[in-house]
């Protein structure tokens, strides 16, 4: 009974069935090279601008590769007439389902991919990134990595990053520091900045330009309060901070100046 089926089949199917086969043969392996191809371009694109890290350009391959793959298994099922609209659709149910289990991690992961191409900052970068300052350890597929001042390593979810403002104290070659000394009224403001300006350029690696700046910041009952501006990088940002207050204290001392003192006016019963 078998073998009449067998037979009866290939007697009325067979060429076709047949020619099907060979053409799913044929699809599948200028499927499999037109996909080998494009993976290829693919990531010699996303290789060939340096913007985008190693890692996302393999993860980004691997993605693609996946669903050309599928793409080609349902025509080839189609070929046999197999039909895939259920398919499409179960796979389109996976995918929602997927999405709204991992919602909030897919945000996280479509920053990553923005931040990888835009590239707002850099591993060993210093900058302010979702609230946090510190150096940039890692700059991840779903996370930054950031060693904060006080060494302690926080890790920042890129959406959070992405959807805020960064600040990129690296970005270029000087930062300035913001320093202040005061002053009695009784001292000559004009010889105080003089002292000031030389003992602040003699300070290691503050640039000599910009130049420091040193002016009336504002006047206080106690006296003119200036303001001390050198600009240094960004690796020496602390030492030229700490440095500064030093000179002011050093320089107002070697001139001899008095500290300034809050007038009280006494008023008599």
């Amino acid at each position: 009974m078998n073998t009449e089926v067998i037979w009866n089949f290939l007697t009325t199917q067979g060429a076709d069935f047949g020619l099907k086969l060979l053409g799913a043969l044929a699809a599948w392996i200028i499927g499999r090279w037109l996909i080998s191809m494009a993976l290829r371009l693919l990531g010699a694109g996303l290789q060939r601008g340096g913007k985008v890290d190693l890692t996302l350009s393999n993860y980004l391959t691997s993605i693609i590769s996946v669903l050309l793959n599928i793409v080609l298994i349902l025509a080839i099922l189609d070929i046999f007439g197999v039909k895939t609209t259920s398919f499409a659709a179960l796979l389109a149910g996976a995918g929602l389902a997927i999405g709204t289990a991992w919602g909030g991690l897919l945000t996280h992961f479509a920053a990553g991919v923005f931040m990888q191409v835009l590239r707002p900052y850099k591993v060993g970068d210093f900058v302010t990134a979702g609230g946090i300052t510190g150096t940039v350890k890692e700059l991840g597929l779903f996370g930054t990595t950031l060693i904060t001042p006080d060494n302690v390593v926080t890790i920042v979810g890129n959406n959070t990053v992405f959807s805020g403002s960064i600040q990129n104290f690296s970005a270029l070659p000087h930062r300035r520091v913001d320093c202040v000394a005061k002053v009695a009224n009784s001292v000559d403001v004009q010889d105080a900045i003089a002292r000031l300006r030389v003992a602040v350029t003699a300070i290691p690696n503050v640039a000599t330009s910009p130049a420091p700046d040193i002016e009336i910041l504002q006047f206080t009952p106690e006296g003119p309060l200036l303001c001390v501006r050198p600009y240094t990088h960004t690796n020496h940002y602390w030492q030229v901070y700490f440095d500064t207050h030093k000179a002011v204290v050093q320089t107002f001392g070697a001139a001899g100046y008095p500290v300034p003192e809050t007038p009280v006016a006494h008023r008599s019963l």
